[in-house]
């Protein structure tokens, strides 16, 4: 099929690759624009850019698809369809309508279920024991298409965002080649009314542990917001990034290491922590990470 590939984030790219290994031709990618990044703040490609370039694909990045001659730019381009993930920009109906086969988009949850922007970091926030990923023809509503495919996966225990984030791209990856091989016998299921729920964007706000809370509700607020932002905690003055944490046995005031492994007490029961980070420096698992930074037994660990 002649395709128009539309994505931005680490999430698009083994998308990417997967329709060029199945055969598909790139008539273009469509990704948002070059924005200052690093140290020195120089534009950077998105990594949906830096792959299409290499290879050799034709990249295009408008500011928007609003006015008539982007989308006439767009509809020349005669493909039979677009296949849209993690784009960042809203598609205006001409834009929708002008494949032959109209747009498709890989969405990261089991719809109608955490439509919109952050479906993974909210799965795992809310302990959901299930996620996956959808296929989805496009229309103007958020997330409200009909699904032409879906496939369900257990969220781990211990499984973090960072982690489920790729293995979700990697069967979205999947799911879109079997999509677009099967698409002329695929039947559109309509979405319920029944189960719509809504994926706000992660707040930084969320990102600071409350210790009183239950050690089931800290677990999933250290995994659903690791890697970025990071739910955070103080020692003393020192911040500590909390990327990995397991439920285990435990109790005591809230806050309080119970031993010198960095377990720490909840409102109810207590977490491990797994994997940390602090100013400065890389995120390390928790052996690495006590080694430069202790943590004792009685130490109490506190958002301010």
């Amino acid at each position: 099929m002649r395709v128009i590939f539309m994505g931005t984030p680490d999430f698009s790219v083994p998308v990417l690759d997967a329709l060029v290994e199945a055969g598909h031709e790139i008539a273009a990618v469509y990704c948002q624009p070059p924005r200052p990044a690093g140290r020195g703040k120089k534009d950077r490609p998105t990594p949906v850019h830096a792959r299409a370039e290499a290879l050799g694909l034709e990249v295009r990045h408008p500011v928007s698809l609003k006015s008539p001659d982007e989308q006439a730019r767009f509809a020349a381009l005669d493909a039979d369809v677009a296949v849209v993930v993690a784009y960042g920009l809203i598609l205006p109906q001409a834009i929708l309508d002008a494949p032959a086969k109209g747009c498709l988009n890989i969405h990261a949850s089991l719809l109608p279920r955490w439509r919109g922007a952050a479906p993974i970091h909210r799965a795992i926030l809310s302990g959901d024991a299930q996620t996956g990923i959808c296929i989805m023809q496009m229309e103007a509503g958020l997330d409200t298409g009909p699904v032409l495919l879906r496939e369900a996966t257990e969220i781990g225990p211990e499984e973090t965002t960072g982690a489920l984030h790729d293995r979700l791209s990697a069967m979205g990856a999947a799911l879109i080649v079997q999509a677009l091989s099967q698409l002329d016998s695929l039947t559109p299921e309509v979405q319920p009314e029944e189960g719509v729920t809504y994926a706000q964007k992660i707040d930084k706000a969320e990102a600071a542990v409350d210790w009183t809370r239950p050690a089931e509700e800290i677990s999933r607020q250290i995994r659903g917001l690791a890697p970025f932002p990071g739910a955070w905690t103080l020692l003393g003055e020192h911040r500590i990034k909390l990327l990995g944490a397991r439920v285990v046995d435990g109790q005591g005031a809230p806050g309080t290491a119970l031993d010198d492994g960095f377990t720490i007490a909840c409102g109810t029961g207590a977490v491990q922590v797994t994997r940390a980070q602090r100013a400065g420096k890389g995120a390390q698992d928790a052996e690495t990470f006590l080694r430069g930074m202790a943590i004792p037994q009685g130490a109490t660990l506190g958002a301010g």
